[in-house]
């Protein structure tokens, strides 16, 4: 465990120190982020904070593969995976700089997947029953549409300070529990586990990334990191799944045979539901799968009432329920994972529900409203009628009103 919490620290001190450098060469290269209709934000923000990250991750791999308790596992699909990486941030750079379109961003991301998944990180097989890929093109499309669709989840979620960060680190940790506890159960004489580095590192780069991002923001990942850890994600997920057998795990663990296809879901459950969502949504409005709106979940809590801080953590406890709850059926019984789940979920839905402020200043509008269409119709239909009577109608009005507005205006 002690080494993997190096790589972790390695790749969160890195991306932490570097992001100060890349966030002046975005303010000097005039990439910002500007404010438009679908934004939170109300003032340009620098982005590029994915190349920061990227750093982050390359350091934190290089230095696994210096260390000999890692070294025999750092091979050519660890390489493979930071040569994605590598890529989608090239791509989300450029994005980030001179706004391509969605044909040609997914192209993009296609490539860097087939990149990837051309040297080495493959879906070989499917943890349900051992099916096994025969066909090594089927395998490349498989791997390229898992990690297309881990990357644009990702990037569809990332739109509050600290969100895509925050809950991609999350799932992270989940999943390396869950990595961590299945190798040295199906591989005693050997705790090392390339799916296992690469989430620390993973972690790492979000916990690094984290304090300049939450709100209020210095620097925003942009493409250029949403996308990357999407990428990085579905790495992780195709090679834990090619080199674990979780079905050699016995008796009322033997659930854990599912979990290579359940914790990945899990981990990005609220990315991919929004990013269905959104499909579906502006397909059947006859926009494109990409066209940007302001109806995504975090959009809707804030809409709701939630503060921007608030929303953000609202999104962390149902990443957290969902992923914990799915990984912990590796090691503890179902029946006490189930049942931490549905309180996990009750906390959860205390959290989102609990809309006090924002049902108050819902409540003041809504009032606010009725008020003025009052004072309205009083004033219409006292427009016929002699000034008195129209001062009459204002009295009354007045008189109505609570004393504290009767002082605060008097």
């Amino acid at each position: 465990m002690k080494v993997y919490l190096l790589v972790l620290a390695v790749a969160a001190a890195v991306t932490y120190l570097a992001v100060p450098i890349v966030r002046h060469v975005a303010l000097v290269s005039n990439a910002l982020t500007p404010v438009r209709a679908r934004d939170v934000h109300s003032m340009p923000i620098p982005r590029l904070g994915g190349v920061a990250m990227f750093i982050g991750l390359a350091s934190s791999v290089t230095v696994a593969s210096r260390i000999p308790y890692l070294a025999g596992v750092i091979d050519s699909s660890a390489w493979a995976v930071v040569l994605g990486a590598g890529l989608v941030c090239v791509l989300g750079v450029v994005d980030d700089l001179w706004e391509l379109d969605w044909m040609a961003k997914l192209a993009g991301q296609a490539l860097a997947a087939g990149v990837m998944a051309w040297q080495g990180v493959q879906l070989l097989t499917f943890p349900i029953g051992g099916l096994t890929i025969g066909s090594s093109r089927l395998s490349l499309v498989s791997t390229v549409i898992v990690v297309l669709t881990a990357i644009n989840a990702v990037n569809f979620v990332d739109g509050l300070d600290g969100l895509a960060a925050g809950m991609v680190g999350i799932g992270a940790v989940a999943f390396f529990l869950y990595t961590y506890v299945l190798t040295r159960t199906t591989s005693p004489e050997s705790y090392t586990s390339l799916a296992a580095t690469i989430v620390a590192a993973l972690i790492g780069v979000c916990v690094g990334f984290l304090p300049h991002n939450f709100n209020p923001a210095s620097i925003f990942m942009g493409d250029s990191g949403s996308m990357q850890l999407g990428l990085v994600s579905a790495a992780a997920t195709i090679i834990v799944t090619g080199q674990i057998d979780p079905g050699s795990m016995e008796g009322s663990r033997a659930v854990p045979a599912f979990l290579p296809i359940l914790v990945p879901l899990a981990v990005l459950l609220l990315p991919l539901t929004d990013m269905i969502m959104a499909i579906t949504r502006r397909t059947l409005a006859g926009h494109s799968p990409f066209h940007p709106d302001r109806m995504h979940m975090h959009h809707r809590l804030l809409a709701a009432g939630h503060s921007h801080r608030r929303a953000v953590l609202v999104m962390y406890v149902w990443a957290a329920v969902a992923s914990f709850s799915v990984a912990a059926m590796a090691f503890i019984p179902l029946h006490w994972v189930l049942a931490g789940a549905v309180l996990g979920v009750a906390l959860a839905l205390v959290i989102t529900i609990d809309l006090m402020p924002g049902l108050r200043a819902t409540v003041a509008r809504r009032t606010g409203a009725r008020h003025v269409r009052v004072v309205s119709s009083r004033l219409v239909s006292a427009a016929d009628e002699p000034v008195s009577a129209l001062d009459a109608a204002l009295r009354a009005e007045d008189a109505a009103a609570p004393r504290s507005t009767q002082d605060r205006h008097g």
